[in-house]
């Protein structure tokens, strides 16, 4: 299960966060960026997950985004690495190349992207025509 999951810049700003458990708003913001100073601290040769507290944390880099997902303990690492690439390639798919800026003007077509993968922290759709066809509905609906 998925506990969060946040897209923070470089420099530590989060872009997105997404939480599927019960945080306390008064602790989000230090868990953010102890995530992310836990992240910076790691070198290029580490691999792409640690423990943290009582569940893993799993991450990559694209440009200068960290997308990171919060998960169980038991859940397979290399599964949570696919699902960040297949959210990545489907922000791509839609935004033709996503960067930074697109994440801050359009959260909440991010926001629809991420809620037709994830409901209530488990992982339902991972095929990008489906993820893509709501949002795409809409944009044309307002294109009218």
């Amino acid at each position: 299960m998925i506990k969060y999951f946040y897209i923070i810049g470089k420099q530590g700003r989060t872009r997105l966060s997404r939480y599927y458990e019960n945080v306390p708003l008064k602790s989000r913001t230090a868990l953010e960026s102890d995530v992310h100073r836990n992240i910076l601290t790691r070198t290029k040769d580490q691999c792409l997950f640690f423990n943290y507290q009582d569940y893993k944390i799993v991450y990559r880099r694209y440009s200068s985004l960290f997308v990171i997902l919060a998960v169980d303990e038991e859940e397979n690492e290399v599964a949570s690495l696919e699902f960040i690439q297949l959210f990545i390639e489907t922000l791509n798919k839609y935004f033709e190349g996503v960067n930074e800026m697109d994440i801050l003007y359009n959260l909440e077509k991010i926001h629809i992207i991420l809620d037709e993968m994830i409901v209530n922290g488990y992982i339902l759709e991972t095929n990008m025509a489906k993820i893509l066809q709501p949002i795409q509905i809409m944009d044309k609906v307002s294109k009218r």
